[in-house]
């Protein structure tokens, strides 16, 4: 992948000042401990958000935020990270590639705020730690990232590869793009009143539909030569690595599917494709489809 050839997002920020995540009285988690609370809401049957704000209700430690463009070090701080680098060449790309395809549509793309944090911070959805994993809050409008995810993802889960890291990054922007079209809303909408089973599939539909929007992300930057067919199977091995039955088959050593919240192996990879093969954000309607097992259209393998 070649994501030095990408430019550079100055929207990523810096958080640091929170104490390590406890549950119950303050006993932080470890790095092992990483997907803690995810295992958790898949147990229960919950989202992994709302499981954290339920655990994190009383007020939180303070938090300092920076904004720092990314690769331009503060006075006295440390040269450059290769990772932070990665991430803001990345967020700087899906910047450039969903800007273009708003102004097509007669709209205007706001990019989101990214934040990278260590053990724990604060958001408009409430505290959250790495334990969580990635995830966008339409409250602020941030993408939030532990960068101790990209170690996870590649030692625990088998997903390698800089794309694997960049599909993370491109799904949860996919989120924000829901958030500026307005489709964060509808789903919020339908969800009030509607009981746990209807939300689920709501949800998981609205995940599906972030994997397709962060694979028409992913076809534009294979038309321009900066990802290859080995990229793309990075990309895919990532999706299937979060897919709801290989997290609770791991968890618990069964699988729900009545309980998921974000969609199986098979339908992650699925829409991810749908959007790598086609580049259109039309193919991305996951609440239309009615087994949500629409196929790619061919052309692509694990």
């Amino acid at each position: 992948m070649r994501w030095e050839d990408m430019r550079r997002s100055e929207n990523v920020e810096e958080r640091s000042g929170g104490m390590p995540f406890g549950i119950g009285g303050g006993m932080g988690l470890g790095g092992g401990a990483i997907l803690v609370v995810v295992v958790l809401s898949l147990l229960l049957g919950k989202n992994p958000l709302e499981m954290l704000a339920l655990l994190s209700g009383g007020e939180g430690p303070s938090v300092q935020t920076q904004s720092v463009p990314a690769g331009t070090p503060a006075p006295g701080a440390r040269p450059a990270d290769p990772q932070r680098e990665f991430v803001a060449r990345v967020l700087g790309d899906t910047e450039d590639v969903w800007g273009d395809i708003f102004t097509r549509m007669g709209k205007r793309y706001e990019p989101p705020k990214l934040a990278l944090f260590h053990g724990q911070v604060a958001s408009a959805c409430g505290m959250a730690s790495a334990a969580m994993g990635p995830f966008y809050c339409p409250g602020d409008r941030h993408v939030y990232l532990d960068m101790s995810f990209f170690q996870e993802l590649s030692q625990r889960f088998g997903a390698r590869g800089d794309f694997a890291r960049a599909y993370v990054i491109a799904h949860e922007v996919g989120h924000h793009v829901q958030n500026q079209l307005g489709l964060m809303d509808q789903v919020q909408a339908k969800m009030a009143g509607a009981s746990e089973r209807a939300r689920n599939e709501l949800s998981v539909r609205q995940e599906l539909q972030a994997d397709c929007l962060a694979g028409v992300w992913g076809n534009s930057a294979e038309r321009r030569g900066l990802i290859d067919g080995h990229d793309v199977e990075s990309g895919i091995a990532a999706a299937m690595a979060v897919g709801d039955d290989r997290l609770q088959q791991r968890a618990r050593g069964y699988i729900v599917p009545e309980e998921f919240t974000h969609g199986s192996s098979e339908q992650r990879a699925n829409w991810f494709k749908i959007g790598l093969n086609s580049g259109d954000v039309r193919k991305c309607n996951s609440f239309a489809s009615r087994e949500m097992r629409a196929q790619s259209g061919g052309g692509r393998t694990q």
